[in-house]
């Protein structure tokens, strides 16, 4: 499916870079390439390309190919070719090569500034307003993320919302009673939790490493109140992010560095059937919705459930929140179908039919009212 968050790192810093320098090399701004919206002519044959980053010939490849083919019929005269498994430096790549798809389907939101501001996606704005496209269909947090500075370059393919997975009969075996709700309590069970042979973790309560399957800084933060920015400053340095850092180093001393690095190491793929805590090794996992249908599909035996993110002690009041991204699709600028990739770019993320297909098929959490009803 997806890339792990270790690699989506790399390759996000890699690509920032790479923006950075298509815009510098005159990436321009964020306009249609005519300026206007080109006219889509229903009666001439044309092939558009779209690339994707899910794993070809898995699962989540399978379900997109799915309503591409749906597309494909409501839209006889246009053949869809999709490439999958290609990612944001790619798609970076091939925009300053002047070799771009039709269309790229990211799941980096975070992305959208770079890809907006400088030009490698254009404005959809012409062709929103042309077609009266209610962005208001979307929530609030889901209009942000796409678009930067007024330009929208991109229109929202679902979304992703983080939390706590645990391991029902683990904590039951444990005597624990309930998942935790604060980061003390998720300590303690942690410890409780975890099975060792002198220093070698056969089952971890939870692994709190930063870069280990879905461990990022952004996904922890809300629960944890801690900001990236006070105003333009950046405020990294704050006692929230102080605070959820030295917790993260306190349970990872716990451990031991090397010892949970071992167990790393034989963990298993995070998006495989041989996932840690789809098999046992974890017994709680911050991890997104999708996580669903990957235990439904490889693992329907394990006895799970799902909680919200413990928050700071001092945060209570925030338990309930969580992290909020999402898949983001645009048009990079130099493609040779505008027109048409503009009609498949709306049908998959405005169409009511096709986002249920792929809400249900991956899993994922709608982004308009009337697929989410």
């Amino acid at each position: 499916m997806r890339f792990s968050t270790s690699k989506a790192f790399a390759a996000l810093a890699a690509t920032g870079l790479s923006v950075l320098g298509l815009a510098a090399c005159g990436g321009g701004s964020g306009d249609s390439s005519s300026g206007t919206a080109q006219a889509f002519d229903p009666n001439k044959d044309v092939t558009i390309t779209v690339w994707q980053p899910f794993t070809p010939g898995e699962r989540e490849s399978g379900v997109f190919d799915s309503v591409v083919a749906d597309f494909e019929k409501v839209h006889p005269n246009v053949q869809v070719k999709t490439v999958a498994g290609v990612n944001d430096e790619k798609i970076v790549a091939a925009v300053r090569g002047g070799n771009a798809p039709d269309v790229a389907l990211s799941f980096s939101s975070d992305n959208t500034g770079a890809f907006c501001s400088s030009g490698a996606w254009i404005d959809l704005q012409p062709y929103i307003d042309r077609d009266n496209v209610d962005i208001n269909e979307f929530p609030a947090a889901v209009r942000e993320y796409t678009e930067y500075n007024g330009t929208r370059c991109a229109m929202p393919l679902l979304a992703d919302v983080y939390g706590l997975y645990y391991n029902k009969d683990l904590l039951a075996k444990a005597g624990i009673t309930e998942p935790p709700k604060t980061a003390s309590e998720l300590t303690a069970d942690a410890q409780k939790l975890t099975e060792r042979s002198g220093d070698t973790i056969n089952v971890a309560g939870f692994d709190p490493s930063i870069g280990f399957y879905e461990n990022a800084a952004a996904h922890y933060a809300p629960p944890w109140n801690a900001q990236w920015f006070d105003g333009d400053k950046s405020d990294v340095a704050s006692p929230e992010w102080q605070a959820l850092l030295r917790w993260d180093k306190d349970l990872i001393d716990w451990y031991g560095y090397d010892n949970l690095q071992r167990f790393q190491a034989g963990a298993g793929e995070e998006f495989s059937a041989s996932n840690a805590f789809e098999n046992g090794k974890l017994a709680m996992i911050m991890d997104g919705e999708y996580r669903t249908a990957f235990i439904k599909d490889e693992h329907p035996e394990l006895n799970y459930g799902t909680a919200p993110m413990p928050t700071a002690d001092d945060q209570t009041g925030r338990y309930g929140s969580g992290y909020i991204t999402g898949s983001i699709m645009g048009i990079p600028k130099g493609s040779s179908n505008e027109a048409a990739a503009w009609e498949f770019v709306k049908y998959m993320t405005t169409n009511t039919e096709a986002l249920v297909k792929l809400a249900n098929g991956l899993a994922n959490v709608p982004t308009t009212k009337a697929a989410a009803t």
